[in-house]
């Protein structure tokens, strides 16, 4: 019998949050910022190591996730964009023959069951990627096999996961979830957010 494939996970908190005016990693929704409610959900899969990319809010965000079991990527490429800190979080990460897990903090309704059927359907194939399916599209959480480093650590500023979803010549699972299309970009995106979030690891 085989051991189960790992995992290492990259939680992105690197963003500026221009469109909101004030850092989202900090918000505080159903009872906690977002930084520290995605990290628990990051954390409860168990991940060999969870990193977390910080760059616009750098003192924030650290005190936010004081005393988690983590380990802090301080991105300098953050201002260029998503693909940028992807590809230099994804360079800084060991582990690499470990799948990884991408998520970021802007999804409040992303929950514990979610993240356990990526990992299952993951392991049953290790060597395609399995994103979320949400609106039409293919995003994050995605769990990236760890023959994908290379392409995600080529990533620049213009191109992210999606792209790199969208432009793959090799299968990609899929697992659905409408409710993730709400991402929280502006305050009419907060002001959505009228019913308790679903239960998760905190």
């Amino acid at each position: 019998m085989t051991d189960a494939p790992r995992h290492v996970a990259l939680l992105l908190a690197a963003g500026a949050s221009r469109r909101l005016g004030r850092p989202k990693q900090l918000e505080i929704v159903d009872g906690e910022t977002l930084i520290r409610r995605m990290a628990g959900l990051a954390l409860a899969t168990h991940p060999i190591q969870l990193y977390v990319a910080i760059g616009a809010e750098i003192d924030g965000c650290t005190a936010a996730l004081t005393g988690l079991p983590l380990h802090i990527l301080h991105c300098t490429d953050w201002q260029r964009g998503m693909g940028a800190t992807l590809a230099q979080a994804t360079r800084a990460i060991g582990q690499p023959a470990a799948g990884l897990l991408v998520l970021g903090v802007d999804q409040p309704h992303l929950d514990q069951v979610h993240l356990n059927r990526l990992l299952a359907q993951w392991r049953q194939d290790p060597q395609s990627p399995v994103a979320s399916g949400y609106a039409g599209t293919l995003g994050t959480p995605v769990l990236f096999p760890a023959h994908w480093r290379e392409r995600l650590a080529a990533l620049d500023a213009d191109h992210g996961a999606r792209w790199l979803l969208r432009a793959s010549s090799e299968p990609v699972n899929t697992i659905h979830a409408a409710q993730l299309a709400l991402d929280l970009d502006d305050a009419q995106d907060f002001a959505s957010l009228q019913n308790p979030l679903p239960g998760g690891a905190r």
